[in-house]
């Protein structure tokens, strides 16, 4: 690979986020974050301990804990839809 060649690839990624990418990353960790609390909210009402919620969902306590991370934006629907089922909810999304 050439110097220029380099150069090229290189900088596209030298290039700050764009402002929609930004917004979108904000956007998935706020969601996560009113997610998160919502089940651990649940789960207090509940009285219910992580492993047992596990349990319920037929998952492992770390992937709970993956879940209840308000940091980590990940999270598929349908571990959303085992957590909700586990505690005896719905999951609604509006896209409003």
């Amino acid at each position: 690979m050439t110097k220029e060649s380099k150069k090229i690839s290189r900088s596209k990624f030298d290039q700050p986020p764009t402002k929609e990418c930004t917004l979108s990353s904000i956007t998935a960790v706020a969601l996560k974050q009113v997610i998160a609390v919502q089940i651990s909210e649940e789960m207090t009402a509940q009285n219910l301990t992580k492993t047992e919620l596990a349990k319920r969902m037929h998952t492992s306590r770390s992937a709970l804990d993956r879940l209840l991370d308000a940091q980590d934006p990940s999270l598929t629907l349908a571990t959303l839809a085992s957590a909700a089922t586990a505690l005896g909810k719905k999951v609604n999304l509006n896209l409003g």
